[in-house]
């Protein structure tokens, strides 16, 4: 008995000293990704305005769009996805090019509404820029919590680098087909 309650107290010691994030549901994390997202957009959108003042609107989205997605990412990273630490250059590069695209959507729905309206008030450019915005945000969520942040990337990964020569011998032979994978890889 005692051993167990040992063993149990190291193991609860272990585990306050490494913290393990563990990935939120989705509507947890989509609650988050509106939260942290919808505010650097929100913040964004206010930043574009008061910029493209001083320049052309596309070059002052476009330089927004790359601070708040820097932004957006390390958030994102942190606490939406329970990623539990920076953003890698990976993430950050997936991220952009999610961002990529909702720059485009933003960009074309304030050209339809230039061509639509010959001189569209500041509240009606707001509204048009957020609705777009909120369009891409969706898609940009779905991207980023299946591909950008899945868990299981980081675990198909480690298997990955754990296949020697001699564990692919192995297993490509019928006779050895019923050893585990976690006999020829630990991490698996």
């Amino acid at each position: 008995m005692q051993t167990a309650h040992a063993a149990q107290s190291a193991q609860s010691a272990q585990s306050a000293r490494t913290p393990q994030s563990v990935a939120p549901g989705a509507f947890t994390a989509f609650a988050r990704f509106v939260l942290c997202g919808g505010g650097v957009g929100v913040a964004s959108s206010f930043a574009v305005a008061a910029l493209a003042s001083w320049l052309p609107w596309a070059l002052a989205n476009a330089l927004i769009t790359v601070v708040s997605t820097l932004l957006a990412t390390e958030l994102h990273a942190r606490f939406t996805f329970g990623a539990g630490g920076r953003a890698t250059g990976r993430q950050h590069a997936q991220s952009a090019g999610s961002a990529a695209a909702a720059y485009a959507v933003t960009c074309l729905a304030m050209l339809v509404l230039q061509q639509l309206v010959a001189a569209p008030g500041a509240m009606l450019e707001q509204v048009v820029y957020l609705s777009a915005s909120a369009l891409a945000g969706v898609a940009r969520f779905a991207v980023l919590r299946l591909v950008v942040f899945a868990r299981n990337r980081a675990q198909g990964t480690a298997a990955t680098a754990c296949t020697s020569p001699t564990a692919t011998a192995l297993t490509a032979h019928p006779v050895h087909a019923t050893v585990a994978p976690a006999a020829l890889c630990p991490a698996a």
